[in-house]
C-alpha cells in the first residue's frame, strides 16, 4: 500500500496578485466603458443568432440530431404510455386542486408541449403533480369555500358559478407563478440550483414521493375523507385514513389491488430484462385499458358505488386572460409554490441528466417552466411542474426525448425508485455526517 499526500499553500488575494499579477485596470471613464460594452453587445451575426436560438430554444439543437432508428420506437412507446397515464393522473390531481377533472386534462397537455420546446431535460415529463396540486387546492378552498345549500342540493347555476370562481383562482396562481419564474430567469437565479447537493435532491424527491402516495390513499380505498391543510397535513391525512378504514369501498380496494398486482411484476420484468428487450412491456397502457373496459362493462358506478369521472366536454377552451384582480390575494402562497415547483422540477431534471450523462441549464429551466405556467394559464390551467410518476414512466419505458405529443395506482409502483433512495442513508452516514443530516432533514421537510 502506498499513499500520496498533496500540500498547497493558502493564497490571499494580495499574495495571488503578487505571484501571478493583478487583473488589468479598466481604461477610460465609466461612461466610456459602458459605451464600449453596449457597442460590443449590440454586434450581431448569423452565428451569434443561431447560438442564441439554440440556447433559448433547445429543441432546435437536439431535433436535427435525432436518431430515428435508435430512438423512435422507444419514444413512441414511452410517449403513448405517458400520454395515456396523464389522462387519469391529470383528472385525479385536478380533484386535489379542487377544480373539475377536465382542467387536469388541459394542464396535462399545454405545459408538456411548451416544455418540449424550451426545456433542457430530455426525460422530464411536465403536467399535474400532487404536491403542487395540494398547495394550490388549499388556496382555492380558502378563497372559494363550498357553501352548503339549505335543501342539501346545489342548483346547476350555483355549481357552475362556484366552479368558475375556483378555476379562476387556480389559473391566476399559474399566471403569477409563471411570471415569477420568468423574472427569476431574467435575474439569472438559476444558479441557486448549485446549492442542491445530491443528498438533498434525493431526499427531496423521496419525501415528495411519499407525500404523493399518502395523498392518494383515500382515493385508492374509496374513503370519504376531507382533505386537511396546514402544517403536518400528511400526518393528519394518515390519521383520517386509519380512522375511516371501516368505510372502505371493497370494490375500489379490489380494483386498486388488481392494478398493483399487474403493474409491479411488469415493472420488475422490464428492469431485469431491459437489455434483452427492444421495447419494455407497456404495463401502464394495458392497465388503463383493462380498468376502463372493466368499469364500463360492469357498471361499477351504479352497482358498487365506484366513483367515475362522467361526461367531459370536448375540444379546447378559448384562451382568455386570468383574473388579474386575484393576484394580490394569492401572491404569498404563489411565491412559496414557485420555489417548491422549481425545486422539484430541477431536482428531477438533474437526477436523469446525471443518469444518462448529459447536462441541463438550470436557468433555462426557469424560462421553460415559467412559460409553461404563464401560457397555459391562458387556457384555464392550474399550476404545473415536472411530475415524478410520468417522468419515471417515460425513462423506464425507453424514452430518449420528450415525446409529449403522444400524450390512481400509478404513483405506487412508478415512484418505487424514489423510495429506494432511502437505502443511500447508511452510506451517507459512513461518508459524511453532514450530508446524512441534510438529506434526512430535507426528506422530512418535503414530507411535511
Amino acid at each position: 500500500m502506498s499513499s500520496l499526500a498533496l500540500y498547497r499553500g493558502i493564497y490571499t488575494e494580495e499574495r495571488f496578485q503578487q505571484g501571478y499579477g493583478a487583473p488589468p485596470a479598466p481604461q477610460g471613464s465609466l461612461a466610456e466603458m459602458l459605451k464600449g460594452k453596449l457597442a460590443q453587445g449590440c454586434r450581431c451575426s448569423r452565428a451569434a443568432a443561431l447560438h442564441l436560438l439554440r440556447r433559448r430554444l433547445p429543441i432546435a439543437s437536439w431535433l436535427p440530431r435525432y436518431q430515428p432508428r435508435k430512438w423512435l420506437l422507444g419514444d413512441v412507446v414511452a410517449g403513448l404510455t405517458v400520454g395515456i397515464v396523464h389522462i387519469p393522473q391529470g383528472m385525479a390531481f385536478a380533484l386535489l386542486t379542487s377544480v373539475a377533472p377536465v382542467y387536469g386534462l388541459y394542464t396535462s397537455f399545454f405545459p408538456a408541449l411548451l416544455y418540449m420546446l424550451f426545456g433542457t431535460g430530455h426525460h422530464v415529463s411536465t403536467g399535474t403533480f400532487a404536491v403542487v396540486s395540494l398547495m394550490t387546492g388549499s388556496v382555492v378552498e380558502r378563497l372559494v369555500p363550498v357553501s352548503q345549500p339549505s335543501n342539501g342540493t346545489a342548483a346547476p347555476e350555483e355549481a357552475a358559478s362556484l366552479e368558475g370562481q375556483r378555476i379562476a383562482v387556480a389559473a391566476a396562481m399559474a399566471f403569477l407563478m409563471g411570471l415569477l419564474m420568468i423574472v427569476m430567469f431574467t435575474l439569472h437565479l438559476g444558479f441557486l440550483s448549485t446549492y442542491l447537493s445530491e443528498p438533498v435532491i434525493k431526499a427531496f424527491t423521496s419525501g415528495a414521493a411519499l407525500h404523493v402516495v399518502v395523498s392518494q390513499l383515500q382515493s385508492l380505498l374509496g374513503l370519504p375523507v376531507p382533505r386537511p391543510d396546514g402544517c403536518f397535513a400528511i400526518f393528519k391525512t394518515l390519521a383520517s385514513v386509519v380512522e375511516a378504514l371501516p368505510l372502505t369501498n371493497v370494490a375500489e380496494l379490489l380494483i386498486s389491488g388488481l392494478c398493483l398486482a399487474v403493474l409491479v411484476p411488469i415493472k420488475e420484468i422490464n428492469n431485469r430484462y431491459r437489455n434483452r428487450m427492444r421495447v419494455p412491456i407497456p404495463g401502464e397502457i394495458i392497465m388503463v385499458l383493462l380498468a376502463t373496459g372493466l368499469c364500463f362493462a360492469s357498471s361499477l358506478n351504479t352497482h358498487y358505488n365506484v366513483q367515475i369521472v362522467g361526461h367531459l366536454p370536448a375540444g379546447f377552451p378559448q384562451p382568455q386572460l386570468p383574473a388579474l384582480h386575484l393576484l394580490p390575494q394569492v401572491l404569498g402562497d404563489t411565491v412559496a409554490l414557485a420555489f417548491v415547483a422549481y425545486a422539484i422540477s430541477v431536482s428531477l431534471a438533474m437526477i436523469y441528466a446525471e443518469k444518462h450523462h448529459y447536462a441541463i441549464d438550470p436557468n433555462q429551466e426557469l424560462l421553460a417552466h415559467g412559460l409553461s405556467n404563464l401560457v397555459s394559464s391562458l387556457f384555464t390551467c392550474f399550476p404545473n411542474s415536472a411530475t415524478l410518476a410520468t417522468t419515471n414512466i417515460l425513462e423506464s419505458a425507453g424514452g430518449h426525448t420528450q415525446p409529449c405529443w403522444w400524450t390512481l395506482c400509478e404513483p405506487f409502483h412508478c415512484l418505487r425508485q424514489m423510495f429506494l433512495q432511502f437505502q443511500d442513508l447508511p452510506d451517507l452516514w459512513r461518508i459524511s455526517h453532514i450530508d446524512f443530516v441534510s438529506s434526512d432533514s430535507t426528506c422530512k421537510w418535503a414530507k411535511v
